[in-house]
């Protein structure tokens, strides 16, 4: 499952790319949730893109008819009260916590996974340790972490977290993955682009 799906981008490549066999966007923005469904069936993959239109507060297993494999999420970085606000009220509910935290992120994933199933989540390096808290709170064991470098001269710009429903403590830190590299897209970036996966680098234990 995809918590707020937004267009649907993420779950449109990993659906045509065989990565998994059915992903059910949660996307609370009506006009979102019908350009997903919309997207879905252009590109052929309606019988394996669900689509709901409902606050991520209330997704459970019922809704997904059973617990599942894996949750992903790249959830608003913005508190609610903070930043500024932009005249879109779409793009407001997309970037600010106008319905639920990353704790509440946490918990419907929790309650979407199977025991051993695996969260992942893109979120900002300086709410680190607020993601950390909510995974821990709602049963996930943060297991692997990545943070991304727009280039070697600047700070990280997000980190790429895993969990795992009820795993054991301990965490993998992987080498740093820079999207640019003396101003040219990076090997590792250009390899994530044409296979939709990382290498074998940062899929090491």
């Amino acid at each position: 499952a995809e918590l707020g799906g937004g267009t649907g981008i993420i779950s449109l490549l990993l659906a045509s790319r065989k990565k998994a066999g059915m992903i059910w966007v949660f996307e609370i923005q009506e006009a979102f949730s019908r350009l997903i469904a919309r997207n879905a069936a252009l590109n052929g993959l309606e019988d394996r893109i669900g689509v709901v239109c409902d606050d991520i507060r209330n997704a459970d297993a019922n809704i997904t008819q059973g617990e599942l494999d894996a949750v992903f999420s790249n959830p608003p970085y913005m508190r609610r009260d903070s930043g500024r606000k932009n005249e879109c009220d779409e793009k407001t509910v997309a970037r600010h916590e106008v319905f639920g935290g990353i704790e509440d992120f946490c918990r419907a994933g929790a309650r979407l996974l199977k025991y051993g199933g695996d969260f992942f989540v893109v979120y900002p390096p300086e709410r680190m340790a607020e993601l950390f808290d909510g995974m821990r709170k709602s049963g996930i064991e943060p297991k692997r972490l990545t943070a991304v470098y727009p280039d070697e001269m600047h700070r990280p710009c997000l980190i790429l977290v895993s969990g795992k429903k009820g795993g054991r403590p301990g965490m993998v830190v992987s080498p740093p993955f820079f999207i640019k590299r003396n101003g040219d897209s990076s090997a590792e970036y250009e390899y994530v682009m044409q296979n939709g996966e990382f290498d074998e680098l940062y899929k090491k234990v």
